[in-house]
C-alpha cells in the first residue's frame, strides 16, 4: 500500500477516537433542616401566631452562585459551587422549622397569608449577607447579616421591634461549601432565635 494512502488512513482513524467524558466540577448545595428536639410537646394554643413575610435578599445574593466575599466591596461569584433551591425560600424554610420549634409559636403561616387565619405578629427579614468571606491574613468565616421587624396585625399594626442581626464569624477553610452550607444553616438558627427574644406576648 502506498505510504501516502497508510498515512490517510491513520489520520482517519485517530479522528474517530471518542474523547473521554469530563466530569462536570459544578457541585450543589442546601441548606440543611435544623435540628428539632425530640418528642416536643404541641404548642400551646396560646402560643403566638405568626406571619412570616417572604425573605427579600440584596440583589447579588438573588443569583444560584454561592457568593464569596473578598472586600468590603468585592464579591466573587462562584460558578461551579451553586445553590440547589432559590436562597430566599430555603431560608423562610429553615426559619419557619425553627419558629415552630418553640414552645412560645402556636403557628407560622407563609406570605401569602391564608385569609381565615388570623395572626398576631407579621415577620419581616431582609438579607444583607450571606456568604463567605475572606478576611485578614486569609482566614475565611461564614457570613449573614439581616434586618428584622416585627410589626402587630390588624387594623392599627405597628412595629413592635426593628433592628439588624448579625451573625458572629464562624470559621471556614475557605474551600469547604458544604461546610459553609452547614455553617449559614446555624445562622439562620441563630437568626430565628433572635426573632423570637422580640416576640410580644400574645393578648
Amino acid at each position: 500500500m502506498p505510504i501516502a494512502l497508510t498515512g490517510l488512513l491513520f489520520a482517519l482513524s485517530a479522528c474517530n477516537v471518542v474523547q473521554p467524558a469530563q466530569e462536570d466540577p459544578t457541585r450543589y448545595f442546601v441548606l440543611s433542616d435544623p435540628a428539632v428536639p425530640q418528642g416536643q410537646a404541641p404548642a400551646p394554643s396560646a402560643g403566638v401566631r405568626i406571619g412570616l413575610k417572604a425573605v427579600r435578599l440584596e440583589g447579588y445574593l438573588r443569583g444560584k452562585q454561592i457568593v464569596v466575599r473578598t472586600g468590603d466591596n468585592e464579591i466573587q461569584f462562584r460558578d461551579y459551587r451553586l445553590w440547589a433551591e432559590p436562597l430566599d425560600a430555603a431560608i423562610a424554610r429553615v426559619l419557619r422549622t425553627r419558629l415552630l420549634a418553640s414552645p412560645e409559636v402556636a403557628q407560622v403561616y407563609a406570605e401569602p397569608f391564608p385569609p381565615d387565619q388570623e395572626r398576631d405578629v407579621d415577620v419581616s427579614i431582609e438579607v444583607r449577607r450571606f456568604e463567605g468571606s475572606a478576611g485578614a491574613e486569609g482566614r475565611y468565616a461564614a457570613s449573614l447579616s439581616a434586618a428584622i421587624e416585627i410589626s402587630t396585625t390588624g387594623a392599627s399594626p405597628r412595629v413592635v421591634a426593628h433592628k439588624v442581626f448579625v451573625a458572629p464569624a464562624a470559621a471556614w477553610d475557605g474551600r469547604d461549601f458544604d461546610r459553609l452550607a452547614r455553617l449559614l444553616t446555624a445562622d439562620v438558627s441563630a437568626l430565628a432565635q433572635d426573632v423570637l427574644a422580640d416576640l410580644p406576648a400574645r393578648n
